[in-house]
């Protein structure tokens, strides 16, 4: 299910055709790929990044895990 849940988005080559898919909906293997040769600092951006937006989910619905 793509969802577009984080707002980071990477073109991927599926189903024959180039789209724009974020990187929580990219499957393992596609996320590994995109993560692959990048820079510590592009990491650490994109784990802030990923780590804000869990937390503006987690507001908005009210969701605590324990």
């Amino acid at each position: 299910m793509i969802r577009n849940l984080d707002g980071y988005f990477f073109r991927i080559y599926r189903n024959n055709e180039w789209q724009s898919i974020c990187f929580s909906d990219l499957t393992r293997d596609e996320q590994q790929e995109v993560l692959k040769d990048r820079s510590a600092e592009w990491l650490k951006s994109l784990a802030i990044g990923l780590g804000e937006k869990i937390k503006d989910i987690g507001d908005e619905l009210n969701i605590i895990c324990d």
